[in-house]
């Protein structure tokens, strides 16, 4: 049975795109009491871009803090102050930020039409009704969520996304100059985050012509940002990353995810560095894949942080290793169906202790 995978059905892209957002959203609003929410990442707060937001008076500025991974309870706290704003439910949620900012919209809309807490829906195909209309602005590239069909999520238990076709977003707006001034070393993270789903996908057992295809460009452009330092390399870079998103999505990612996972959900470390240290520590499943980045590091003179786990208790390494390896679907991509016979616990948490 092939897959009927779900696209994201409507793209722009170009500079100064941004400004044509509050006539895309008008086409959702049904009449004067039409609210939109505009899920923004609190950076923002007191910036230029906080002026170019089209609100109406009707409208919810929704500042969200993504100091942290996004989590359930988060998630559930947010939705409580949507409902509570006005009668009804908006016309349009828009996720503007990184790829944690575009997940709490994801999410956001998904808890507005589904009951219950969002640790409910934790897992694959979870979600029953549609969700709200949902936008991705990006002002980060390489995370690749304004493309996929999951929204990255730590609960109690663990740190699995909302992975549905409700999911994806309804509309994109991909503006290259939103992200001129991202610092070097946060350009860098998302940036990898790109390269390495990039790896995972060429490099799995996942993988068909849709993902290859996807995948080589996105990596192609990555080469031409971070190795060749090309003159349009903001614009070359969200094309990466919408393109190492679709690879991804038609396959999977692999270990490095995975055991990013367990890190983070244990460490709270953010998912662009947190791929970045894991991914050093794989050159035993991405021997190619890990000397390129280690080349691209130096290059833009990066220093990963060592000996995270140094002085964890021996129960706060076991939940790492749990977490990852309840990842089923990453690792089969990565080892195959037989994966459980070759990351074994012991395996994975010796890699946790390179870290």
């Amino acid at each position: 049975m092939f897959r009927n995978f779900k696209l994201v059905p409507n793209v722009i892209f170009g500079r100064g795109c941004f400004g044509q957002l509050d006539e895309i959203i008008g086409k959702y609003r049904g009449n004067d009491k039409s609210w939109a929410v505009f899920v923004t990442d609190d950076v923002f707060k007191g910036k230029a871009l906080e002026k170019r937001i089209p609100m109406h008076d009707n409208d919810m500025l929704l500042w969200v803090n993504v100091d942290d991974e996004p989590k359930t309870g988060y998630v559930d706290e947010l939705t409580l102050q949507v409902k509570a704003f006005a009668q009804g439910t908006p016309c349009a949620v828009i996720g503007i930020g990184g790829g944690s900012s575009m997940d709490l919209a994801k999410s956001i809309s998904l808890m507005l039409t589904n009951k219950g807490s969002s640790t409910l829906y934790q897992g694959w195909d979870l979600i029953k009704n549609p969700a709200v209309c949902h936008m991705a602005v990006p002002t980060l590239s390489g995370t690749g969520s304004e493309v996929s069909r999951t929204a990255v999520l730590t609960g109690p238990e663990k740190k699995l996304g909302l992975n549905s076709d409700y999911t994806v977003f309804d509309q994109v707006v991909l503006d290259p100059e939103l992200v001129k001034d991202v610092p070097d070393d946060q350009h860098f993270y998302t940036g990898m985050d790109c390269y390495i789903h990039c790896i995972e996908s060429l490099e799995g057992t996942f993988l068909n012509e849709f993902s290859r295809s996807y995948g080589e460009k996105a990596l192609d452009l990555c080469r031409q940002v971070f190795i060749d330092e090309h003159e349009d390399k903001d614009d070359k870079l969200m094309m990466a990353s919408f393109f190492g998103g679709m690879s991804i999505a038609y396959s999977q990612v692999g270990a490095c995810h995975a055991l990013s996972y367990g890190l983070s959900y244990v460490l709270g470390t953010h998912h662009g560095i947190g791929c970045c240290i894991t991914f050093d520590c794989l050159s035993e499943f991405y021997p190619e894949g890990v000397k390129e980045f280690r080349t691209i590091m130096e290059k833009c003179r990066i220093e990963l942080p060592r000996g995270l786990v140094k002085n964890l208790k021996e129960e706060q390494i076991e939940k790492m290793v749990t977490v990852a390896l309840g990842l089923d679907p990453l690792w089969e991509n990565c080892l195959g169906r037989d994966w459980k016979n070759i990351m074994t616990r012991d395996k994975a948490k010796a890699l946790f202790l390179k870290m």
